[in-house]
C-alpha cells in the first residue's frame, strides 16, 4: 500500500479502528482486562496486512489521563508501519477534539465510565476517569450497579419500592447465580443494567429516577470542575458536549444539561463534530505540539 502520511488509531476496551485516508479496519479485538495498550496493539497490529504511514496517532484507553513519556510506542510504530513520528493521545483528549475540533468548551464522555476534558485558550483539563472503585460518577457502572444495589436491598426488605424489584427481577435473579459478585462477570452485569435503569427512571420508578437525578448532578459537578480547572469562569460561555451511551438516553442528557446550566449559567450545549478517531485525526492534521499531561509528539 502506498504511504497516505497519517494513519489513526482508536483502541478502546470493546475494540479497535484503524483509519489511514478513506480505508477503514475495525475488530472487535481491545484492551483486555490486565492487559498494557502496548500489548493489545501489537496484538492487533500482528493480523493488519502491511499498511505504510510517515505519521501515527494513537487514541489509547488505559492511559488514565497521564502520557508521561512515549514509551515503547514510537518503535512498535516504526516496526508495523515505517513511520518517523508518533502522536501519544489519552483517549479522553482524543474525544474532546473530535467533539469540538479544537474549540474551547467541555467534552462530557459518559460509558461504562466517564471522562471529562475542557480546553480554554490551549490550557487544558481532565477530570474524573478514576475507575469504578473510586470514580466515574454518574457512567454506566456507577448507574447499573446503584440500581443492582437498591433493588437487592428492596428484595430484602431494606426498602419499600416494590416496584423496583418486580422491575429488576432478572437482574436480582442474575446476581445470585454470579460464580463471584464481585468479579468482572459482576462489572459487565452493572453497567449493561445502565440502560434499563434509565429505561425504569423514564417509566416513573421512583428509586430509579432518585438514582438517574442524582447521577445527572455528579456529571454536571465533573463538567463545571473541568471547565473551571482549564481556567474558565461562570461568567463565560463555554461549548458543552455531551456523548456516550447513557448520555443517548433523552432524559438523562437533559438533566445532565440542566444541572450543568443552573452552574454555568452561559454553556451552550452542542452536538459532537466527531469521536475518537476524528479527534486523533484533527490533532495529526492541526496540534503538532504536546499537551502534558493528554498528548505527547514523538520524532525518531
Amino acid at each position: 500500500m502506498p504511504n497516505q502520511d497519517v494513519l489513526v488509531v482508536d483502541l478502546g476496551q470493546s475494540g479497535c479502528r484503524i483509519k489511514q485516508g478513506e480505508i477503514l479496519f475495525a475488530t472487535d479485538r481491545g484492551k483486555l482486562a490486565g492487559e498494557s495498550p502496548e500489548e493489545s496493539l501489537r496484538s492487533i497490529f500482528s493480523e493488519l496486512a502491511a499498511m505504510q504511514a510517515d505519521v501515527v496517532a494513537l487514541s489509547l484507553t488505559g492511559l488514565n489521563g497521564a502520557v508521561n513519556d512515549t514509551g515503547g510506542y514510537p518503535q512498535l510504530c516504526k516496526e508495523f508501519f515505517g513511520a518517523n513520528t508518533l502522536a501519544l493521545i489519552d483517549d479522553g483528549f482524543a474525544s474532546y477534539m473530535g467533539a469540538l475540533q479544537g474549540r474551547d468548551g467541555v467534552a462530557l464522555t459518559v460509558g461504562g465510565g466517564v471522562v471529562s476534558i475542557g480546553g480554554l485558550h490551549q490550557k487544558f483539563a481532565h477530570r474524573d476517569g478514576l475507575g469504578s472503585t473510586f470514580g466515574d460518577e454518574g457512567g454506566g457502572f456507577w448507574l447499573g450497579k446503584n440500581a443492582i444495589t437498591k433493588a437487592l436491598a428492596i428484595a430484602q426488605g431494606r426498602g419499600d419500592d416494590a416496584e423496583m424489584a418486580v422491575y429488576f427481577k432478572e437482574e436480582i435473579d442474575h446476581y445470585y447465580k454470579l460464580s463471584m459478585v464481585d468479579g468482572a462477570e459482576a462489572q459487565t452485569l452493572a453497567i449493561r443494567t445502565a440502560k434499563k435503569l434509565l429505561e425504569a427512571a423514564d417509566a416513573g420508578v421512583s428509586t430509579a429516577t432518585a438514582i438517574v437525578d442524582e447521577g445527572a448532578y455528579l456529571l454536571a459537578q465533573t463538567v463545571v470542575a473541568t471547565w473551571y480547572g482549564c481556567g474558565g469562569t461562570k461568567a463565560d460561555s463555554p461549548e458543552i458536549v455531551i456523548q456516550g451511551g447513557p448520555a443517548r438516553n433523552a432524559s438523562y442528557s437533559t438533566k445532565i444539561a440542566l444541572e450543568i446550566n443552573a452552574k454555568l449559567p452561559k454553556a451552550v450545549i452542542v452536538e459532537s463534530a466527531g469521536d475518537n478517531l476524528d479527534g486523533a485525526t484533527w490533532i495529526a492534521q492541526n496540534m503538532r505540539n504536546d499537551a502534558p499531561p493528554l498528548l505527547l509528539w514523538s520524532t525518531l
